[in-house]
């Protein structure tokens, strides 16, 4: 249904391009290297089929660019690298940063989606790719926030940025702040949208951003619009990001393209569990670069999958206490994290538990009471603690006396 409904949108939005395209205005990612036309007309366009010959592992595996990176963005496992710490310029995949900060001011109560911005000259006048905000004019985040994900809106960015921290240099300093707190250490923001060519950043640290921001699900909301419009249907919509049209599973993520940087793209997509990131930066062209991550996300979806391992509820038996109100102490099931494997490797995975002979109480629930631990072979993946699942105190000389009179009685 939810496809079905994106279908009949894209359909009407290319419609009123072709009927009434005096009564609009279309905005996309100027810098981006597409055919807004063949971008507006793709609404019933089919899906990219799967890459015809997927190698067999990453040695086979050639994407191009001048730096590129997968990785399975739940464990942080890279899957796949080219010069992925070679310090590049990303241009608008600057943006990443901005809508982490702005999803983890709503996720933290500074913003909500019905706060209104108001555009200040400053703003107005940053160029580039724009939604052409005029001075004093006033927008909801959760507009702004569409404009940023879908057109790579630059003056939405300073907007936003203004409202958050008061100056958009101020801002920037968060966005490097918050680099540094994330492990991004080749990367220099200088504003809030990437037009600033000399800032930048690795395709390894794309990704830990990248990855960082897909924690926010209400970002895909954006992210994985394909046309949409602002201000009341008068301002059309049309994303760049030709993987939200066209790729199976896509969660978005965001293109970039300068001339200094070239063609860049960071993409994101899920299939049953799998959550996958591909990054190329500095590619001569925009087929290049959205092959390069097809690729890369083909080669991730074919070879490998995440497994959930479990323990026999058998082995959850009782540990003796000593001390205690009771005699023993029942462990609770432990939750255990999803393994990436490579297909078919799945039977490899094994959980051993290891329980603690006894314990000593006071015993409370959540206290650590053993270990289980998760191997692929013979390589330990994961260890996770065994909790107690119930309270037992400790025995004491009135508790005793207690028991003993009931006893007689």
């Amino acid at each position: 249904m939810k496809t079905l409904w994106k279908t009949a949108v894209c359909v009407c939005l290319a419609a009123a391009f072709t009927v009434s395209a005096a009564a609009q205005t279309w905005l996309y990612e100027t810098e981006a290297g597409e055919d807004p036309q063949a971008l507006i007309t793709a609404a019933e366009a089919k899906e990219w089929a799967q890459t015809a010959t997927v190698p067999a592992d990453e040695s086979g595996l050639s994407v191009g660019g001048k730096g590129s990176i997968l990785i399975e963005m739940s464990t942080g496992t890279v899957l796949f690298e080219q010069n992925a710490d070679a310090p590049l310029p990303i241009a608008s995949v600057t943006k990443i940063m901005t809508l982490l900060l702005v999803m983890e001011a709503l996720d933290g109560g500074r913003l909500t989606l019905s706060d209104t911005v108001t555009c200040s000259p400053e703003a107005a006048q940053y160029g580039g790719s724009q939604i052409w905000l005029e001075p004093g004019e006033t927008m909801t985040v959760d507009d702004l926030l569409k404009a940023i994900a879908v057109v790579s809106a630059n003056d939405a960015c300073a907007a936003i940025a203004e409202h958050l921290d008061g100056s958009a240099e101020a801002f920037v300093l968060r966005m490097n702040e918050r680099a540094k707190e994330l492990g991004m250490t080749h990367t220099e923001f200088r504003d809030c949208c990437g037009l600033d060519d000399t800032a930048f950043s690795t395709a390894r640290d794309v990704s830990l951003m990248a990855a960082e921001l897909m924690k926010h699900k209400a970002v895909t909301d954006y992210t994985t619009i394909w046309m949409d419009t602002l201000r009341g249907g008068k301002s059309s919509l049309v994303n760049t990001n030709k993987l939200v049209r066209y790729y199976k599973g896509a969660t978005g993520l965001k293109t970039g393209t300068t001339s200094t940087a070239g063609y860049c793209l960071a993409g994101t997509a899920e299939r049953d569990g799998l959550r996958l990131c591909a990054v190329i930066l500095g590619c001569a062209s925009t087929d290049e670069r959205f092959s390069g991550v097809r690729a890369m996300l083909d080669y991730g979806f074919a070879r490998y999958a995440l497994f959930t391992p479990s323990v026999n509820e058998k082995d959850l038996v009782p540990i003796a206490v000593k001390h205690g109100v009771a005699p023993s102490v029942l462990p609770s099931r432990p939750i255990l994290a999803p393994v990436l494997c490579k297909k078919g490797e799945e039977k490899t995975i094994t959980c051993t538990m290891t329980l603690k002979p006894a314990v000593t109480a006071p015993v409370t629930v959540g206290e650590t009471v053993g270990t289980v631990t998760v191997k692929r072979g013979d390589e330990v993946v994961a260890k996770t603690p065994v909790k107690a699942g119930e309270t037992v105190a400790k025995m004491t000389l009135s508790v005793a006396l207690w028991r003993l009179w009931a006893a007689i009685v």
